[in-house]
């Protein structure tokens, strides 16, 4: 694991390093909180161990400067402010684990496996495009060459759907599920009566048809080829 210290006393920068060195991890080590936010967004790491009082640029600034920066590694902040106003700050300024001095070294050993462990942050989708087809998921608006597009709930769904699978065949039978939440055929036509509802307002006003028909499977959505 590759882990960066940015920690300005000497003496707990020593020991916290040669500690993960002993368990096996590459570690790095930083004093300036400026140096360490260039850092941290220059390379790879796995977690951050990150002081509050630091010179340059103190660990709150630095942490609220790495997530700004869209960089969601994980942040230990390892600190002598203890209260409980200083934790709420140091998590509300994107550190994932807040420690207090003086430490256990296997209890920082412990949250930094722990934070090592955490799945990757998903980066969650607000926008979804294909070719000049663009469906907004917070506004719920659809463009496309940049005409605004008026859905009915349902075809805004389906729509989204065909979307997120680009360039796949989505069947009947999963738009039955994901669109309708049905479980079951309910023998009528449906999918068929949407499709086409959506087809006329995304495909027809323009040039190039966008959704197309795999027969006797279902439908894609993916630009010209």
């Amino acid at each position: 694991m590759r882990i960066l210290l940015i920690e300005d006393d000497p003496a707990a920068a020593a020991y916290v390093a040669r500690g993960l060195s002993e368990q096996g991890h590459v570690c790095n080590v930083l004093a300036d909180g400026t140096d360490g936010l260039f850092e941290a967004t220059r390379e790879s790491y796995d977690v951050l161990v990150v002081d509050r009082m630091l010179p340059g640029l103190d660990g709150l600034s630095l942490v609220r400067a790495l997530r700004a920066a869209g960089r969601k590694t994980p942040v230990l902040f390892l600190t002598a402010l203890g209260g409980i106003d200083d934790r709420v700050e140091g998590l509300e300024a994107g550190g994932d684990d807040y420690l207090t001095k003086p430490f256990a070294f296997a209890e920082l050993l412990a949250r930094v496996n722990a934070l090592a462990r955490r799945p990757p942050v998903q980066e969650v989708k607000t926008a979804l495009q294909v070719a000049d087809l663009e469906l907004d998921l917070l506004r719920r608006e659809a463009r496309r060459a940049g005409q605004k597009i008026e859905l009915l709930p349902k075809e805004f769904t389906l729509l989204e759907v065909l979307m997120r699978n680009e360039g796949r065949v989505v069947t009947r039978t999963m738009l039955l599920e994901r669109v309708w939440d049905f479980h079951f055929d309910p023998k009528t036509s449906v999918v068929e009566t949407h499709v086409s509802r959506l087809r006329a307002k995304i495909d027809k006003p323009f040039a190039q048809p966008l959704l197309h028909t795999v027969k006797n499977i279902g439908y894609s959505l993916h630009a010209p080829r």
